[in-house]
């Protein structure tokens, strides 16, 4: 197993510590990284039918070469698949395996995969190992790491799950070379955020070398990956169950998943594209309130457009509710404490923190004007 060219990152837990692995060729090594974990030689691979499509037999044949059997579960790709009829379906089939605890559930491909895969782990028997092989942008900087798991409901994002932690991670940066450029581009918002939630050089850098990755310079895309799993991780280390520090992880979230839950979790709008579009309006409220420089919206929302990702509520398609339906949507907000909605707000790029007592209707502001501009 040759780890040139890549990058390891410790997620320090104690006994639940666990490696992240990033670079190129991964997965043809998935058997012999994953053999330690699988004790019984057989792993439950859920996935979604993309990805079954593009990667499924480099998988087998990379879990063969380690001495690993694959039963395989694919899904209907995209956001709807994160629900509880899919969690049922999961379970099921699991069940139906007769998976053992000393056995090992993988999810591999995007974030959707990611959470409701170890979310059927975090409850099957009360917990069965898991490992994370993320296949998407997305996935590889953030939703893999960290243990967050889960669904979504009818009344908004990520309302249904549980902590529970992958004891390794694969990201295979090779993968990367397959997402269409939408998908691409979607995953980048979530690589935006790690700079402009906590290291303005590391968003100085995207500037720079954001043309790089978009054309899918392996040395960029390491490193890229690399610096947000490690900004994740330390995070993760301070304050795992989210009772702290990692609310900051949401910057931009609040209103992404207000916008996701109003365009039915569809493909009018991927759950990166959201972020973007609500990074953009979390800077624009920190101005407002006299948080930020004033450059730093326009700053923020340069970069995104240059990038060529959806940055904007004009960029989303067909129609959306209006701003206090929004604000509504916002309340449901996992954040939301007493009613009150906990807004991510920046003081500069790079500096954020949880405001709780923000005043709502800055943020109905904001949104009514958004909205104003796609007339």
């Amino acid at each position: 197993m040759s780890d040139a060219g890549r990058e390891t990152v410790r997620v320090g837990l104690g006994a639940r510590a666990y490696d992240v692995l990033i670079g190129p060729g991964l997965i043809a090594e998935a058997g012999a990284r994953l053999a330690p974990l699988a004790r019984s030689g057989r792993v439950a691979v859920i996935t979604d039918e993309t990805v079954a499509a593009l990667h499924g037999e480099a998988l087998a044949a990379g879990l063969a070469a380690g001495g690993l059997r694959a039963e395989t579960l694919a899904l209907p790709p995209g956001e709807a698949t994160k629900s509880m009829a899919m969690l049922e379906r999961c379970l099921g089939w699991l069940l139906d395996l007769k998976l053992g605890r000393e056995e090992l559930v993988v999810a591999f491909g995007g974030g959707v995969i990611g959470d409701l895969a170890g979310f059927a782990a975090a409850v099957l028997k009360r917990g069965v190992a898991f490992a994370q092989i993320p296949t998407t942008l997305l996935a590889q900087v953030d939703s893999s790491v960290g243990g967050k798991t889960g669904i979504n409901a009818p009344q908004g994002k990520n309302l249904i799950g549980a902590f529970h932690q992958p004891a390794l991670v694969l990201a295979d940066t090779a993968a990367l070379g397959t997402l269409d450029p939408r998908e691409f581009l979607a995953g980048y918002g979530e690589v935006a955020k790690y700079g402009l939630l906590g290291d303005a050089d590391f968003f100085a850098w995207l500037e720079a070398h954001g043309p790089a990755l978009k054309a899918g310079d392996m040395a960029a895309l390491v490193a890229a990956v690399a610096r947000c799993v490690a900004m994740k991780a330390e995070i993760v280390a301070r304050d795992e169950f989210e009772t702290g520090d990692r609310a900051l992880l949401n910057l931009g979230h609040t209103f992404a998943h207000a916008l996701e839950t109003a365009t039915g979790y569809s493909r009018r709008l991927l759950h990166g594209e959201a972020v973007a579009v609500g990074l953009g309006l979390a800077f624009e409220m920190s101005a407002r309130l006299g948080m930020c420089p004033q450059e730093a919206p326009s700053r923020v929302a340069a970069h995104l457009a240059a990038m060529g990702t959806k940055a904007r509520l004009a960029d989303i398609p067909g129609p959306l509710p209006d701003a206090d339906a929004l604000l509504a949507l916002m309340a449901n907000d996992k954040k939301a404490r007493d009613g009150r909605i906990a807004f991510v707000l920046a003081d500069d790029i790079g500096r954020t923190r949880v405001v709780r007592d923000a005043d709502p209707a800055m943020a109905r502001a904001v949104l009514a004007e958004a909205l104003a501009a796609r007339d």
